[in-house]
């Protein structure tokens, strides 16, 4: 009886439909309209993201005032900013030395390590200890062609000496500052960095 009753009102439903076609107009082009006013909401979020990445800042207070995960989030971010699309945070238990890891608009491998301190130039400081670690992992491990670490606080002048030697880069909270705070890319603040893998759109 039920399936006889569904059979008879499917047949009412689909003549009603047939007389007053102009329905199913109206019905498609409020589901066109609908679709069409959802895709545009994404696109523009997409190009607001867009924009909201290049213009992305932080101030050293508040890099100070971020967890060490966070820390590592931000960093991710600024690389992502400065054109690193596969900018990502691996930083964790068993991460060998590796924060960050990013591949720049020249084909460079990033291998960043993040050393945050709560009290900034009061905490203590990032030693040649911190460098060995990244020395020993970042590209026989990683395959890093550029190898940094990135601290919102002080660097001791032998692991300066020691990241030189070893071709090793230092973002100091002096050029974390300036980098965080404006638009350039991090190789425009970095001394002898590798030139790019090959011709890209950019050169």
């Amino acid at each position: 009886m039920t399936v006889a009753l569904t059979a008879v009102a499917v047949v009412a439903l689909v003549n009603w439909l047939l007389a007053h076609w102009w329905v199913l107009l109206v019905l498609g082009a409020i589901a066109l309209l609908t679709g069409g006013g959802m895709l545009h909401r994404r696109r523009q979020n997409a190009r607001w993201e867009a924009v909201r990445a290049q213009g992305l800042r932080y101030e050293l207070a508040q890099l100070d005032a971020l967890h060490h995960t966070r820390f590592e989030d931000a960093v991710r971010d600024l690389m992502h900013r400065d054109g690193c699309q596969d900018a990502l945070r691996v930083g964790g238990g068993g991460d060998l030395g590796a924060d960050v890891k990013a591949t720049d608009p020249y084909g460079r491998r990033w291998v960043i390590q993040c050393k945050h301190r709560r009290n900034g130039l009061a905490g203590s400081a990032v030693g040649t200890p911190d460098l060995q670690v990244l020395n020993g992992t970042a590209r026989q491990v990683h395959g890093a062609d550029i190898a940094v670490i990135v601290t919102n606080g002080r660097v001791t002048a032998p692991a300066v000496v020691f990241a030189e030697q070893q071709r090793l880069h230092v973002v100091d909270r002096h050029t974390l500052e300036s980098w965080a705070s404006g638009s350039r890319p991090l190789w425009q603040l970095l001394r002898a960095v590798p030139p790019p893998r090959g011709p890209t759109a950019l050169s």
